[in-house]
């Protein structure tokens, strides 16, 4: 069915009180964070979201976020999924605070939606009324700044960007190049909360054009 959204899974989920300094170390740490949190999920592109939506919620950081190669349908075990998030935090209860804001907003808040009848090709165009602070690091914005997510497959993605940009007035911050991770791709387009929407629109309109008829050119 077109336009059904895709529920996305968190697969495993851990909290450390003290994480070791070795370990710690390796990681993008704040200074004074010793507790972490970590999850892995079925889809890369709501973890990334999620994780920006923690900051807003609690006194955390991110400290790691990686997609897995080729995808949640190719994971090599079964927790493994197509994301890592790891928060971290000054306690473990600012992390399990933050780790309950993210979990909260992948089961509720942001889905990929079907472009198609066949449910074969799917695309994320998600409005961020205000960024926190990882997103705003990654686009180089202010935090609050309004944010459209935009991502499909390669084609769909590059035509969906260009919908997108002469749809609104928004301004493309950082593209993903086609293949990303799991072979999408897409940007992150800032603007006014409405002309973020507008570009979502635009975006996921033209995704469903090209998924109903691939070939015509």
């Amino acid at each position: 069915m077109k336009g059904k959204p895709i529920e996305t899974r968190v697969l495993s989920a851990r909290i450390l009180a003290s994480t070791a300094p070795e370990l710690l170390s390796q990681l993008r740490i704040r200074e004074g964070d010793r507790a972490l949190g970590m999850f892995t999920t079925d889809c890369d592109d709501v973890g990334y979201t999620a994780l920006d939506e923690a900051t807003k919620k609690a006194d955390v950081h991110v400290a790691y976020a990686k997609s897995m190669y080729a995808g949640a349908s190719n994971a090599s075990t079964a927790n493994a999924g197509e994301f890592i998030g790891i928060l971290s935090g000054p306690s473990p209860a600012e992390v399990r605070s933050g780790m309950d804001a993210a979990v909260t907003f992948m089961r509720e808040e942001a889905h990929f939606y079907t472009a198609n009848e066949e449910e074969t090709v799917v695309y994320y165009a998600q409005v961020i009324s205000r960024t926190g602070s990882y997103l705003s690091g990654i686009a180089g914005v202010p935090e609050g700044t309004a944010m459209a997510y935009l991502i499909a497959p390669p084609l769909e993605a590059t035509m969906g960007l260009d919908a997108a940009l002469k749809a609104a007035d928004v301004t493309l911050r950082t593209y993903y190049g086609p293949p990303t991770e799991t072979n999408f791709a897409g940007g992150l387009l800032t603007g006014s909360q409405a002309a973020c929407k507008a570009a979502c629109e635009a975006f996921a309109d033209m995704v469903c054009k090209i998924a109903e008829n691939p070939l015509e050119y």
